[in-house]
């Protein structure tokens, strides 16, 4: 009997990462790169997802994609983690929402046993194991994880039973209206029967198509869950992520830097930074791989992608700098601010809070006024 159980739980498992989402709200520096590969302290998003998968045994991960994100992740090399990863691309100029890639992708997928669908721009410290538990309880269709959100008409909300039957789901409630704060975290456990319900090479959104169906027929359950969640779509959440989990260790990476710099923690730096003297980097700073940051530089709750130079006397204070970007000298980034990749900000430039710039622009005057500079 012990036996029996235990083979079940251990049944190798397939998951669906929806990682074809445009990440708008990111741009510029989306513009280069899908959310999935955005480094959180200097790992991409989708190597954490990778990462909890292999510890929840599951064995096989499907990328549902555009080809621009196929290529991009392709490029990027990222551990495997044992896992073997297939892709599942969505037709050119043709989104089809959080339904369409799971039926897209059903010849990939097993008719025979439950699989995990994970959106692609979402940090869920989820036990996967025990969603898959709670779905075949309930023998449910779908299954939920939940999580509890200051605002939740943003997301999907849940109502849940004792049972952990959800008697009622409704998508993005009108603020002040929402049944609870449970909201809808990005994950779910999927019986091969969700396919019957996702008509063939159609936009479907299983928030607002599908999962209030199942919650009439009670085959709709969630599990809550109160491990860190966070959703990267809007850049004060993407570094708020990166702050979280910086508060959680202190990188012990030595520094190839000169004399007299003051590193004050939580920061993170990645392979071959280069700080100069007198410069003072953190809190809350994050550093990618072949950073040269000058002398007199000040840096602080910011992330900073890899192989970027920053000129001496500069001060980056709250922004988020793509890769390769060179920031001159005496150049003075404020909160909010993004900057593309291999933009290249002239010496002495100010940018006040929120403004934004594309990849590859050059930038010889101050912007004091929220802007995208083009």
């Amino acid at each position: 009997m012990n036996i029996s159980l235990q083979s079940k739980t251990v049944k190798p498992l397939k998951a669906l990462i929806l990682a074809g989402g445009f990440g708008t709200r990111l741009r510029p520096i989306s513009c280069t790169r899908p959310k999935s590969l955005f480094p959180i302290v200097n790992k991409p998003l989708l190597q954490w997802t990778f990462e909890r998968l292999a510890k929840n045994n599951i064995t096989e991960a499907i990328l549902a994609v555009n080809h621009q994100t196929e290529v991009y992740i392709k490029q990027h090399r990222i551990p495997k983690c044992e896992l073997h990863i297939r892709y599942s691309r969505d037709p050119l100029r043709k989104p089809l929402g959080t339904g369409g890639p799971i039926k897209k992708a059903e010849k990939l997928i097993s008719h025979d046993n439950p699989f995990l669908v994970l959106n692609g721009d979402i940090f869920a410290d989820v036990n996967y194991t025990e969603v898959l538990n709670i779905h075949k309880e309930g023998k449910a269709v779908a299954t939920i994880a939940l999580h509890r959100a200051e605002d939740p008409s943003r997301y999907g909300v849940a109502e849940l039973a004792e049972d952990n039957r959800i008697k009622r789901f409704i998508e993005k409630p009108a603020r002040g209206t929402a049944p609870t704060n449970l909201i809808n975290a990005g994950v779910y456990v999927l019986s091969p029967k969700i396919l019957d319900y996702i008509p063939n090479g159609k936009t479907v959104s299983l928030e607002r198509e599908i999962f209030p169906k199942l919650a009439d027929k009670g085959t709709l359950y969630g599990y809550a869950f109160e491990g860190l969640w966070m959703d990267i779509g809007k850049p004060e959440e993407y570094l708020q992520l990166n702050k979280i989990l910086l508060d959680s260790f202190t990188n012990k990476r030595k520094l190839r830097s000169r004399a007299r710099t003051e590193v004050k923690n939580p920061v993170a730096f990645d392979k071959g930074v280069s700080i100069g003297e007198k410069s003072f980097i953190g809190p809350y700073a994050v550093l990618g791989r072949d950073i040269v940051v000058g002398n007199n530089v000040h840096i602080r709750d910011s992330v900073i992608f890899p192989g970027v130079t920053v000129g001496d006397s500069s001060s980056i204070n709250g922004a988020i700098i793509g890769e390769g970007a060179i920031i001159g000298r005496g150049v003075k980034i404020e909160k909010g601010c993004i900057i593309g990749d291999y933009a290249k900000i002239k010496d002495n430039v100010s940018l006040a809070e929120n403004i934004s710039v594309c990849p590859a622009k050059e930038v010889s005057e101050s912007a004091l006024t929220p802007k995208c500079i083009y």
